[in-house]
C-alpha cells in the first residue's frame, strides 16, 4: 500500500466536512454556554473540545473506516494502517474558554507522518483553510500564497508558548524577546492552526513555536508548504511532525529566524 492508493480530492473534502463539523459545533457551544476542565494547571478542556473530536472521528469513519486517528483528547485509535488522520478539534481551547474569538479546528491526513490533505475552519471568520499534496493551497476557494516580505525588520511574525511554561527550560521568553527586537512585531494569538494559515496567506511573514504536538501542525503545515512558504524544525533540519517543534516562513525570512533562534 501507498499513498497512491487514495483519492486526495475525496480525502480533501472529508477533512474539510470533518473541520466545517467542528466549527459549527463550536460556535453552538460558544453560544448556549458549556462547561470547562482542567487538563492541568493551565491546559483547559471544554465540552465542546470533546464534542467536536466526536463528530470529526465519526464523518472521517463514515469514508476511511479502516484509517488509524490520532485526537487531542482521545489519542491514538490503535488501527494498523499506514494513514493516520491528525485532529485538533479544537484548537485555541483557552481562547474559547475565555471568549477570545481565535480558535479552529484542524484535520490532516498523513502517511508515514507526512500530510496529504488538511483543512483548518476558523468559525469566527467563517474561513476554510485547504490544500492537498501539490495541488496548491486555498482559502474559501481562492488560492492563497506566502507573502514577498524579504528581511525580518519588516515581518510580522507570530509565536506561541507551553501550557507549562513555568516549568519547562524552553519556554520560549528569550526567543520572544529577540524576535521582538529584531522584526517589525510579534504577535501571540494562541492558535497554531491558524497562525500557520496565516503564514500561508500571506498575513504573517512567519511563525515559530516549540511543545507543539502532530495534530497542532499537520493541516497547517501543509498548507503552508503548496502556499509556497517554508518549513523546518527549530534548528534548521526538515520539520518532523512528531518532534514538536517548528519555523514556518515565506521562505525569504527563512535563515533570519533560524539565525535568531540561534542566538
Amino acid at each position: 500500500m501507498s499513498y497512491l492508493d487514495i483519492d486526495l480530492e475525496q480525502a480533501l473534502s472529508v477533512a474539510k466536512r470533518a473541520a466545517r463539523e467542528a466549527g459549527k459545533i463550536q460556535e453552538d457551544y460558544r453560544s448556549r454556554g458549556f462547561t470547562v476542565g482542567k487538563k492541568g494547571e493551565t491546559d483547559l478542556v471544554t465540552e465542546a473540545d470533546l464534542a467536536c473530536e466526536e463528530a470529526i472521528i465519526r464523518v472521517i469513519r463514515e469514508t476511511y473506516p479502516d484509517h488509524d486517528t490520532l485526537a487531542e483528547e482521545k489519542g491514538g485509535s490503535g488501527a494498523s494502517s499506514p494513514f493516520r488522520w491528525l485532529i485538533d478539534p479544537l484548537d485555541g481551547t483557552t481562547n474559547f474558554a475565555h471568549g477570545f474569538p481565535v480558535y479552529c479546528a484542524s484535520v490532516a491526513l498523513t502517511y508515514g507522518g507526512e500530510p496529504l490533505a488538511g483543512a483548518v475552519f476558523d468559525p469566527t471568520r467563517n474561513e476554510m483553510f485547504y490544500a492537498a499534496e501539490g495541488r496548491g493551497a486555498y482559502l474559501n476557494g481562492d488560492i492563497i500564497k506566502v507573502s514577498a516580505t524579504n528581511d525580518l525588520i519588516s515581518s510580522l511574525l507570530a509565536t506561541g508558548f507551553p501550557y507549562e511554561i513555568r516549568a519547562v527550560e524552553q519556554n520560549n521568553i528569550k526567543h520572544f524577546t529577540n524576535f521582538a527586537m529584531l522584526s517589525q512585531a510579534v504577535r501571540r494569538p494562541g492558535a497554531a492552526a491558524i497562525d500557520l494559515c496565516y503564514v500561508a496567506c500571506g498575513r504573517l511573514d512567519g511563525f515559530w513555536e516549540f511543545h507543539l504536538k502532530p495534530w497542532d501542525m499537520g493541516a497547517g503545515a501543509l498548507i503552508v508548504a503548496e502556499a509556497g512558504g517554508k518549513l523546518s524544525a527549530s534548528d534548521g533540519t526538515k520539520l518532523d511532525l512528531y518532534r514538536a517543534d517548528i519555523v514556518a516562513s515565506n521562505g525569504h525570512i527563512h535563515k533570519a529566524m533560524l539565525d535568531t533562534l540561534a542566538m
